[in-house]
């Protein structure tokens, strides 16, 4: 039985084993963005977790990841320690996570860890952490100082100067190898090349250009194709320069499935998702992305006292969104980037009362991009002859 918010029944693919562990570390976070799905949007079951997960949460999940690994034969797992603000759960709890996992992990598999941060707390002490650790660090950053500021303010003003201050020494020849990476939100209201320098500054080894989450009952701000006419000019200096300074994961992709290879990334082409989160309180949950449509939305049911991992890939919700090219929203079967693009971020397309079978809310914006990077695609081909 498929639930009603999924869309019609289509054939299944086998399922594809979880890669990717998200650990919610700490729940709450020191920043108050003004585009926060977690906090500002439909589902506000945060405001019940505890703030941080204890010792035994780490346990039960580090756990059930060693159990996953050994039972699907993998080789690798992801896991990424998240929040909220991750720092906020303080070096002592990070380490016992991280410690937890790779003791109930062991040689099944090789595990790599990642921290995505807002960058307020990053300090040498973390860092030395971090480092002894093996954890990556990636940083969210929106493009310049103003722009950041208006869209990532603290209780006592703009964040810019932190993030900046946490960047200087995560960027540092000491802890340069820890750097994963910047996070962006796109800002229309910031020009993109402007954006663009902004972020070249900390020299990042890799750049996320994220479109603010939305769906059709809670549009983005902008009329359709607005964010196409921000990303395009980013693309064009991205892809034309001489040297490229960086990678744009957003760009790698789109490339990646226009060529007929797979997609790395959730939200473009039809790879199946393979990320499970793990809340505060032990819950097994899909994206967080989810709470932009409605309560309860990510919620599978289940948590790592008594469920495993295979349970969550059992659930409807897990089944939806590994389906591939079965899994492509009615309305977009017909189009010419159906494949490519694969319908969008499967959040992005909820509509209330009819739930996740229609495109993206940002169908004008990816129907722009795909065109846009194909045509420079074709140009450059047809030169290289």
């Amino acid at each position: 039985m498929i639930d009603r918010h999924i869309g019609r029944h289509r054939p299944e693919p086998a399922a594809t084993p979880f890669q990717q562990f998200i650990l919610k570390v700490h729940s709450r976070c020191n920043l108050s963005c003004r585009y926060c799905y977690l906090y500002t949007m439909a589902d506000q079951r945060w405001r019940r977790r505890p703030p941080v997960m204890t010792a035994r949460v780490a346990d039960a999940a580090a756990a059930r990841i060693g159990e996953h690994a050994r039972a699907h034969g993998q080789r690798d797992v992801s896991v990424v320690l998240h929040g909220g603000e991750p720092l906020l759960a303080g070096p002592d709890r990070l380490r016992y996570v991280v410690r937890a996992v790779r003791d109930q992990v062991g040689d099944a598999a090789e595990t790599r860890f990642s921290l995505q941060t807002n960058g307020t707390l990053l300090n040498g002490d973390f860092l030395r952490l971090f480092d002894d650790l093996g954890i990556r660090v990636g940083v969210s950053l929106d493009g310049d100082a103003q722009a950041h500021d208006r869209a990532r303010p603290g209780p006592r003003g703009g964040s810019h100067h932190r993030v900046a201050r946490g960047l200087a020494q995560l960027t540092a020849p000491e802890f340069r190898h820890l750097f994963g990476g910047l996070l962006c939100v796109i800002d229309l209201d910031q020009d993109p090349l402007d954006a663009y320098a902004a972020l070249l500054e900390f020299d990042p080894p890799a750049i996320d250009l994220l479109l603010p989450h939305a769906t059709w009952s809670a549009p983005p701000p902008g009329p359709p194709g607005a964010y196409a006419r921000w990303l395009i000019p980013v693309f064009d200096e991205w892809f034309g320069a001489p040297v490229r300074r960086t990678r744009i994961r957003l760009f790698e992709e789109i490339v990646n499935v226009l060529l007929g290879g797979e997609s790395a990334v959730e939200g473009v082409g039809t790879t199946p998702a393979a990320t499970v989160v793990v809340e505060t309180d032990g819950a097994i949950e899909q994206s967080d992305i989810l709470a932009v449509a409605y309560e309860n939305a990510a919620d599978l049911g289940l948590d790592v006292f008594h469920d495993d991992f295979d349970a969550a890939l059992r659930h409807p919700l897990t089944v939806a969104r590994q389906r591939g090219v079965h899994g492509i929203p009615s309305e977009c079967v017909p189009c010419r980037w159906a494949r490519t693009c694969g319908g969008g971020l499967f959040p992005h397309r909820y509509r209330e009362g009819s739930g996740f079978d229609h495109r993206s809310v940002f169908c004008a914006d990816l129907d722009q991009l795909f065109q846009h990077i194909r045509l420079t695609l074709v140009s450059a081909l047809s030169v290289k002859r």
